[in-house]
Parts: structure tokens; C-alpha cells; sequence
């Protein structure tokens, strides 16, 4: 079945389509989900939230770009608003400026994708958030700081902390596989 015809179902209350639309898009959009969280029920719970969100707002779907970034933007906006509930502002601090760059990338080109998310995981909360939505989405610090409502500095300033916090990781790693 294809995308506009599950849609054009969903759209009429079809719970086929709908289970249809979920199976086809819950496992991506649950990876997406578990960037924001810190464990798998999080995920979860912001998984079926975002779902909820994306079938109460699907008749706001202009079949314009494709659907699955369209679902994309529900769950990241839905992760961020989870986080402003959490309130982890208090995270943020502006430090001296650290380094950006990593000189030795072996130790990232030996692990795999879910050690590397796993490290992600496990930042504080406000640095997790700024490095997934600045280097795994792409948006920019002028869009982060709008979207948490911070001030460019302050997401600057987090993306280079997280950075740093896992540059001192994969040093730590990299140090007890010689």
C-alpha cells in the first residue's frame, strides 16, 4: 500500500491504515525518540506520544516533502517539549572554550553505532539534546536556541561541552583497547 493511500485512510479513521502507518514508521521514529532519552520505556512513552500527536495533526500534512521528515519533526519537537517539562535548563553554564575537533578518530572508527548512541545517552541532558538536534539533525544554533529556548551562546557553548564530554570518553576508551 502506498504512503498517500495509508494517509488518505488514516485520515478517515481506518484503524488499519493506521496500525499500517504506525508499523511502517515506529521503528525509525523510535530511534529518533531514543537519542532524547535516557532509557527505552522514555522512548517509548515519547514514541506513542508523538504518534498520538501525528494522527490528531495528520489532516495538517500538505503531502508537500516527504512524510517520514514531516513525522520526524512532530517526534523531535515532541522530545523537546518532554525536556522543557524536565526542565534541564539548569544544566547550562558557559565554560572556556574547549576544543572541537577529535585528532584521533580510530577509536570512533572501532565501535559501533550503539556504542556511539549509547555514549550520546549518557550526556547530561541539555548537552544530549543540543548535539543530537546540532550534529545528528542538522539544525542550526540559531534554530536550537529558538526551539529550547536558549540563547545561540548557550547552544554553542553545549554543543562544545558534549563534544568535549565525549572526546574525554572515546580517550578513556581508546586507552584500554591498547
Amino acid at each position: 500500500m502506498e504512503i498517500e493511500q495509508i494517509i488518505q485512510g488514516c485520515l478517515k479513521g481506518d484503524r488499519i491504515s493506521q496500525k499500517a502507518l504506525f508499523d511502517r514508521f515506529s521503528g525509525k521514529m523510535l530511534a529518533v525518540c531514543s537519542r532524547y532519552s535516557r532509557h527505552v520505556m522514555e522512548a517509548e512513552d515519547l514514541l506513542q506520544d508523538g504518534f498520538i500527536k501525528v494522527f490528531t495533526n495528520l489532516d495538517q500534512y500538505k503531502f508537500e516533502g516527504p512524510f517520514e521528515q514531516w513525522i520526524r519533526r512532530i517526534m523531535i519537537n515532541n522530545a523537546i517539549k518532554n525536556c522543557h517539562r524536565k526542565s534541564f535548563q539548569n544544566e547550562y553554564s558557559v565554560g572556556d572554550e574547549l576544543p572541537e575537533t577529535f585528532e584521533d578518530a580510530e577509536a570512533i572508527n572501532s565501535m559501533s553505532e550503539r556504542e556511539l548512541l549509547g555514549m550520546i545517552s549518557e550526556l547530561p541532558e541539555g548537552y544530549r539534546m543540543v548535539f543530537n538536534l546540532y550534529a545528528i539533525e542538522g539544525y542550526s544554533h540559531k534554530e536550537i536556541s529558538e526551539s529550547l529556548k536558549i540563547e545561540e551562546s548557550t547552544s554553542r557553548s553545549q554543543l562544545v561541552k558534549a563534544r568535549k564530554v565525549l572526546q574525554d570518553k572515546l580517550l578513556k576508551l581508546q586507552k584500554t583497547t591498547i
